[in-house]
C-alpha cells in the first residue's frame, strides 16, 4: 500500500488579515501580525559592506532599526515618491526576534482573506526559489502575492544586519 504525504494547504494555514503594499504597480500582502507600524520616510544612516538592498538604519524612538528596500531586494529599480514609506515589521530569526523597516512605494489597505481567496504558490520549476511566498490572494479580481516576511531576507543576511545594528 502506497502512502503519500501532502504539505499543509496554503488555503488553510494562511487565511487572516494582511496589510497590502505596492512595489512598482504590483501589490503584496504582509501578515498584519508581523506589522508593528508604518512611518514616513526619514534619513537613513548607511552601513558599509551591506548588501545593496540594505539601505542602513534609522533611530525609531531610541531603537536602531535596520531598513531594507523591498524594490531592490526584488530586483526592481530603487525609487522614492511622495507616498514612499517604511513599514516596520517583526522578523523572526533562528535565535531572536528583530524589528526591521521595509521601504515600500505605498500602503494600500488591510484585507481579511478567507481560505477561498488564497491559492497555493504556483510551481515555477526547480530553479526559481518561491519559499518566501505564502500564496497568491485573489482580491476584487486582482492577484496579490502574500509574502512570508521571515523568509524575504535570507537568515544569514538578517543576522549580519542584527549584529551591525546592535554594535
Amino acid at each position: 500500500m502506497k502512502t503519500t504525504l501532502q504539505a499543509p494547504s496554503a488555503t488553510t494555514t494562511n487565511s487572516g488579515k494582511y496589510l497590502t503594499v505596492v512595489l512598482e504597480n504590483e501589490a503584496y500582502g504582509i501578515a498584519v501580525l508581523k506589522v508593528r507600524e508604518i512611518i514616513r520616510m526619514q534619513k537613513i544612516t548607511p552601513i558599509p559592506q551591506m548588501p545593496e538592498f540594505v539601505k542602513g538604519v534609522i533611530n525609531l524612538r531610541g531603537r536602531v532599526i535596520p531598513v531594507l528596500d523591498l524594490r531592490v531586494k526584488f530586483g526592481l529599480q530603487a525609487s522614492f515618491a511622495e507616498r514612499t514609506c517604511i513599514v516596520v515589521v517583526q522578523v523572526t530569526l533562528p535565535a531572536s526576534v528583530v524589528q526591521m523597516g521595509l521601504i515600500v512605494d505605498s500602503v494600500e489597505e488591510v484585507v481579511s482573506l478567507t481560505p477561498a481567496e488564497i491559492e497555493p504558490t504556483p510551481d515555477f520549476g526547480t530553479r526559481i526559489d518561491t519559499t518566501y511566498i505564502l500564496g497568491m490572494a485573489k482580491i476584487k479580481g486582482i492577484v496579490k502575492t502574500l509574502l512570508d516576511i521571515d523568509r524575504v531576507v535570507a537568515p544569514d543576511t538578517m543576522e549580519a544586519i542584527a549584529r551591525s545594528a546592535a554594535a
